[in-house]
């Protein structure tokens, strides 16, 4: 049976940042990103769009310090939201793979959407800053987001120079795998685990 409007909402304050995002799997894309970041921003407006969800992001953080705290704790909350909506996993195709080309680069990101938390991430980085995005966060975003997803993550970039373009690939390669593997499929009986259970 097909879940409608998996939605979700939640907050997160600390005494460094205070985040609160919504987020749906069967949305058309829409985004309202504001997270004080624009390269963040740009990048969320992205993984909507890309994964199908509409995706609200409202954050402010201790951005006098630097990024860290703000990109970290947004990948926390988006993190968790994907665990909420994804509910049981019954009836969900569990698995997605994506090869992201953008221009120059090719970006390979794969999922498993399996209560196992891990991130394996390859990207070599050279700009160290995009605007005011310190883009040594990219890999604690995608961690972040992965452990509290409880998803197994696989992102690597495959080669391109041109790192705007290697972490869009990311964003959007990750977006577009969580959409396959999310996506739910009526010939799926349960969970997809000989486990029975994820």
């Amino acid at each position: 049976m097909k879940m409608n409007k998996r939605f979700c909402n939640i907050k997160r304050k600390t005494a460094e940042t205070d985040v609160e995002i919504s987020f749906q799997i069967e949305g058309e894309g829409n985004a309202n990103i504001e997270t004080g970041i624009g390269f963040l921003d740009h990048m969320l407006t992205l993984f909507s769009k890309h994964g199908g969800f509409d995706l609200v992001v409202k954050a402010k953080g201790d951005l006098y310090v630097d990024s860290h705290h703000t990109i970290e704790d947004i990948g926390i909350v988006l993190g968790q939201c994907i665990k909420e909506t994804s509910g049981d996993k019954k009836g969900i195709k569990r698995y997605g793979t994506t090869f992201l080309p953008m221009d120059e680069a090719l970006a390979m990101v794969s999922v498993d959407v399996s209560g196992r938390p891990f991130l394996v991430f390859e990207a070599a980085l050279t700009a160290e800053k995009l605007g005011d995005f310190d883009t040594e966060m990219t890999e604690e975003f995608f961690r972040a987001l992965a452990f509290n997803a409880g998803i197994t993550l696989h992102a690597k970039i495959l080669y391109g120079k041109n790192t705007h373009h290697l972490i869009e690939a990311l964003f959007k390669g990750t977006a577009r795998a969580l959409k396959e593997a999310l996506t739910e499929d009526d010939t799926i009986k349960g969970v997809m685990s000989t486990k029975g259970i994820l």
